[in-house]
């Protein structure tokens, strides 16, 4: 049943078939129809579904809807609720939500959860260990085989995933990791010693999540152990999770490359004036840095006023050298943010965008001077001030947009900040320099 004839049942309070539909459908499309209800009804559609199936929709509403329930809710329901969801799923409401919602959960749940939720939320809100989630496997290396799979039949349901095994000592030291589909073609009576595989790729709870993420990409993994200083496993990364660190993390550069201070509340939910807030900041700055081209201009007045012409390219000058900076920072910046390339590169990296500035200034340059010699039919010493300034400030754009990231980088900054709107400020200035300098030489003034 498609969402529409869910919705049209809802509408007629036709509630027995369309508690038998909503029990056959995905969790995650049940969250998506209810989300766009009012409280009221989400609640009551809420309440027919399976206990099960209740408990999963409710980990896929967003953060509105989730505090309305937990408001609207019984204490009993809220406990059927707090011990069927993942803990990471827990500790990712807890972080969200606000006191008063925050205390009710505490208050229905036990002290041993309450213990691990206070040691959870001690971690770096951007590190390994706010993400992780405590249901993984856990073997010992001396089981069998046997053993091993009679173990996951018992405690499997309660975790979140059980296709990777982690063996550990009687200090929880992780020391290897055993596959669910090596367990299950090997012989019952084999040592899990003897299958594990000792080569472990992990993070440590105070990583960055932005590295961890770079991890999963490199290795593909569904899973990612996470250890403390000690070696000690604490927690896992499972995939699911990797993926929407990845979307906020992505979300935050487009964010912060459109001159933004970034945000993690949804759009439609944000108020009016926090996305005022959020953009006036860098707005004002840009604004008030873009004083130095006027001020350049000015100096250079008596060459304007000489060859007023020269007016009329400026806006192309400036637009070609902003775009070319642009160009050249988004590709450094996905690379520094994807692990393709690092600090280390810079070298590399200012020599090829050298090269590529000469081809691309060459290409428009050349372009341009027959644009304006048949087209507009300037003089040539005109044509051929315009065309050495897009040259030199291709040039300089694709160097200062490739090494700026990279400065960022350095400077334990997010690179991002070293985008669009910013390049394209810092080039403006420069390529206005370097036409009048050189209309100055050209044309003698």
């Amino acid at each position: 049943m498609n969402e529409l004839e869910i919705i049209q049942l809802i509408e007629e309070k036709r509630y027995k078939e369309l508690k038998v539909a909503l029990s056959e459908m995905n969790e995650v499309d049940i969250a998506d129809i209810l989300n766009d209800l009012d409280s009221n009804t989400t609640l009551l559609i809420f309440r027919m579904l399976p206990k099960d199936l209740a408990v999963d929709v409710f980990a896929h509403f967003s953060t509105v809807q989730q505090e309305d329930i937990i408001n609207a809710v019984t204490d009993k329901e809220l406990n059927h609720i707090l011990d069927e969801l993942f803990f990471d799923d827990m500790i990712d409401i807890i972080e969200e939500m606000p006191s008063n919602v925050v205390d009710k959960i505490l208050r229905n749940s036990t002290q041993e959860e309450r213990n691990l939720i206070n040691q959870f939320l001690k971690y770096p809100e951007d590190s390994a260990g706010s993400i992780m989630t405590i249901e993984y496997v856990e073997l010992k290396k001396t089981m069998t085989v046997k053993e091993a799979i009679l173990h996951l039949k018992e405690i499997g349901l309660d975790k979140e995933t059980i296709y990777t095994c982690y063996v550990t000592n009687s200090k929880r030291t992780l020391e290897g990791i055993v596959s669910l589909r090596k367990l299950v073609v090997s012989d019952e009576d084999k040592i899990i010693s003897d299958l594990m595989d000792t080569d472990i790729v992990y993070v440590n709870t105070h990583d960055d999540q932005e590295s961890v993420a770079n991890v999963f990409v490199k290795y593909g993994f569904l899973a990612l152990p996470v250890v403390d200083n000690e070696g000690r496993i604490t927690g896992i990364i499972t995939v699911d999770d990797i993926m929407d660190v990845i979307e906020r993390e992505t979300t935050e550069d487009f964010q912060i490359m459109a001159a933004m201070v970034p945000s993690e509340t949804a759009y439609l939910d944000t108020k009016i004036t926090s996305l005022a807030k959020q953009r006036i900041t860098w707005l004002l700055v840009l604004m008030l840095s873009a004083t130095f081209t006027g001020r350049i201009i000015n100096k250079f007045n008596d060459v304007l006023q000489a060859v007023v012409i020269l007016a009329s390219f400026i806006p192309m000058l400036m637009d070609t050298g902003g775009n070319s900076g642009s160009q050249s920072s988004t590709l450094i910046i996905r690379g520094l943010a994807t692990g393709e390339m690092s600090v280390e590169d810079a070298g590399k990296i200012f020599w090829k965008e050298i090269r590529i500035g000469i081809i691309v200034g060459l290409t428009l340059a050349a372009v341009n001077f027959v644009r304006l010699m048949i087209i507009e039919k300037v003089e040539v010493k005109i044509a051929l001030t315009v065309s050495l300034t897009l040259i030199v400030t291709v040039m300089i754009a694709k160097m200062v947009g490739g090494t700026l990231p990279l400065l960022a980088k350095k400077l334990k900054l997010d690179p991002a900040l070293m985008a669009g709107p910013l390049i394209t400020t810092m080039v403006d200035a420069i390529s206005l320099i370097v036409y009048f300098s050189i209309a100055s030489v050209l044309l003698g003034l």
